[in-house]
């Protein structure tokens, strides 16, 4: 998506090799224009595939996914990484490594809410090392829930994660992949 990356290259700022701080439009402060056509975008991608709900991960995917779920007019389900009061013990749960936090997370998701009926997006928005989509994959699995695609804002191909989780069959749509980045320039895979 063009626009994804005109907005990397005009604000995103290279902190590493590795890291891709985008807080200025993406995570923390949301440029709700581009959120806007993120989830257009999304919509467009996965157009007549039946999608009944889009699963995320709570923090930084809920925009994105709430953008996707409005524009595709169905439901949208966060996995928590911690269980709170509210949550009873009737949960589906995997174990998430946030490469931001460098922690690993129990997330859990209610059973009252991803059925086997469910035909799910994912959402999120990095695809690094793909632990987060693991993490979402296996709550699916456990649910009987039909994992139909997954969409991310923005890839880090480098990483590799996306393109061994294509390898085994999983469709993925990336608004924005980057081949290479340095502090010095970002190349985008074409």
């Amino acid at each position: 998506m063009k626009q994804m990356e005109e907005m990397i290259l005009r604000e995103g700022q290279v902190l590493s090799d590795d890291i891709l701080k985008v807080g200025s439009f993406l995570n923390q402060n949301i440029d709700t224009d581009l959120l806007y056509a993120t989830g257009n975008e999304i919509a467009r991608l996965y157009e007549g595939c039946e999608i009944t709900k889009i699963l995320t991960i709570e923090a930084s995917g809920i925009a994105i996914a709430a953008a996707a779920g409005m524009a595709m007019g169905v439901p949208v389900l966060f996995a928590k990484k911690h269980r709170t009061s509210n949550v009873d013990g009737n949960t589906y749960t995997a174990s998430v490594h946030s490469f931001t936090h460098n922690e690993d997370y129990n997330v859990i998701v209610s059973r009252d809410y991803l059925h086997s009926d469910d035909k799910v997006l994912l959402v999120d928005d990095f695809l690094a090392n793909g632990h987060a989509l693991r993490g979402l994959i296996a709550l699916c699995d456990q649910a009987g829930a039909e994992v139909t695609g997954v969409a991310i804002a923005i890839e880090k191909c480098f990483a590799g994660a996306g393109d061994k989780l294509r390898a085994e069959g999983v469709r993925i749509e990336s608004l924005a992949a980057i081949e290479s980045m340095s502090r010095e320039k970002i190349v985008f895979r074409s």
